[in-house]
């Protein structure tokens, strides 16, 4: 195997000076044609981790990079689905939400599934412009919604392995899909 290459450095030869370095000076005020499209986007996203941070739930949008949620009927067909989702992934199922108020369970799926997602009587599937109240991240039990699975950064749910189970499984019945935007988003 051979060595690396490595640069030899004369600790006797004086380094050459740089060009000193120049900064143009900015107004105070920016115009608002100058600002990214996403900056505002970002401002929310940094609001909502000093949310999450300081132990207060989250409200994210779906589908962009983070992920997109498929809602379904809570109940024990629904609790069939997330115990053999847990065969299916490694190391257990994603990310799954349990809303006891609503019997709901929302299941946090790759960014883009509701592009792909074909109408179902057993799971909506919603991304953009939606967006989603989450629980604390400790929040593991009722009253409230809760981690029914928890939230890590390694994983989301497959959508096809779910969708086959929920095909299989036939939780229901499934909340209208615009009632169901807006109680997510908290804009009831």
């Amino acid at each position: 195997m051979s060595a690396l290459p490595q640069r030899v450095i004369d600790q006797f030869t004086a380094p050459v000076d740089a060009a000193p370095a120049t900064f143009q000076a900015r107004p105070d005020h920016v115009r608002p044609e100058d600002v990214a499209p996403d900056m505002g986007d970002l401002a929310a996203r940094v609001r909502n981790l000093m949310e999450l941070q300081q132990g207060r739930p989250l409200q994210l949008p779906l589908g962009g990079s983070l992920f997109d949620v498929v809602v379904t009927a809570a109940g024990d067909a629904a609790r069939a689905v997330v115990s053999l989702m847990d065969d299916v992934q490694y190391d257990g199922c994603g990310p799954v939400i349990d809303d006891p108020e609503r019997s709901w369970m929302c299941w946090l799926v790759p960014p883009g599934t509701s592009d792909q997602w074909a109408p179902s009587r057993y799971g909506v599937c919603l991304g953009r412009p939606y967006q989603i109240v989450l629980p604390q991240m400790t929040t593991a039990d009722p009253p409230g919604a809760y981690w029914l699975r928890p939230c890590r950064g390694d994983r989301l749910v497959p959508p096809i392995a779910l969708r086959q189970l929920l095909d299989q499984f036939q939780p229901g019945p499934v909340p209208h899909e615009t009632l169901m935007g807006s109680l997510l988003s908290g804009t009831t």
